[in-house]
């Protein structure tokens, strides 16, 4: 079945009486040009597990099946389990039924691969929680532009903020290529882009991210009156700045992760 070509998606959408859900974050891609770009930067070799999330029709599940991968795929859109049945026949591939927000990603054997074409309503909590878990060697995931921008952007930058540190604490993080909105049906309003991360094993730290949450919770305040709208005592944040020689008007977006790291040590003495 040649999920790529439009005619093909449409009949098989008309015939299990559906249509692309807005509230599942629903574009199918329909390009094998890019889907076969995808494939090869997730780079498995034969039998090994890829996990992923939102399998739409089907499209990339299938690509990465018949390229010799054993696909662990969650999907909370019952509507699409004839489909699956369908598309997916006689492939190496598990339909876990879950809300991949409540989904338990400890129970990932450590060093596993990651595909997905993510709903965009929900691509940056799914990426932390993927980055906070410790559970994959290789992350690689379609994403709306503009998250993309955010996950490679550096201090400075109006798209440098939260997603940015979260990325950079965890992982090497490198933007591939872009997607018109053509190669998906339906064609969505903005470009997509494709990340590849490559988490290293540093463990999450709690403490770090309530400072940078604070810090960029009012971006137009300084660093200094936002955290101060967060309870951190004044006196504390103004030594802290003073021994990182930060002016009194800086303002989150212009620290480094690095920056942040000694600021947060200094906070929490």
């Amino acid at each position: 079945m040649k999920l790529t070509s439009l005619s093909t998606v449409r009949e098989l959408l008309e015939r299990h009486g559906l249509r692309a859900d807005k509230r599942f974050g629903q574009n199918f891609l329909i390009d094998a040009h890019y889907l076969r770009r995808i494939v090869e930067a997730v780079g498995f070799a034969p039998g090994e597990v890829v996990w992923e999330v939102g399998p739409g029709l089907g499209t990339l599940t299938r690509a990465l099946a018949l390229g010799g991968a054993r696909v662990v795929s969650l999907e909370m859109d019952r509507r699409l389990q004839a489909v699956h049945a369908e598309t997916l026949a006689g492939l190496e591939v598990e339909v876990i039924w879950a809300d991949a927000l409540k989904f338990d990603w400890s129970q990932v054997a450590p060093g596993s691969l990651f595909a997905a074409n993510l709903p965009y309503n929900v691509a940056t909590p799914i990426i932390t929680d993927l980055l906070r878990s410790g559970r994959f060697r290789r992350i690689v995931v379609l994403v709306q532009k503009e998250v993309a921008q955010r996950m490679v952007a550096q201090p400075g930058s109006t798209a440098y903020g939260v997603l940015s540190l979260r990325v950079q604490h965890h992982a090497r993080a490198q933007k591939l290529f872009d997607l018109p909105p053509g190669a998906f049906y339906p064609a969505p309003k903005v470009t997509s882009s494709l990340i590849r991360l490559d988490p290293e094993p540093i463990p999450d730290d709690p403490e770090l991210f309530r400072l940078i949450e604070a810090a960029f919770s009012q971006r137009r305040k300084t660093l200094r009156n936002a955290l101060l709208s967060k309870g951190y005592a004044e006196a504390h944040v103004m030594a802290a700045l003073e021994r990182l020689s930060l002016p009194p008007q800086v303002r989150g977006e212009a620290l480094s992760l690095e920056q942040f790291r000694a600021l947060e040590g200094l906070l929490s003495e």
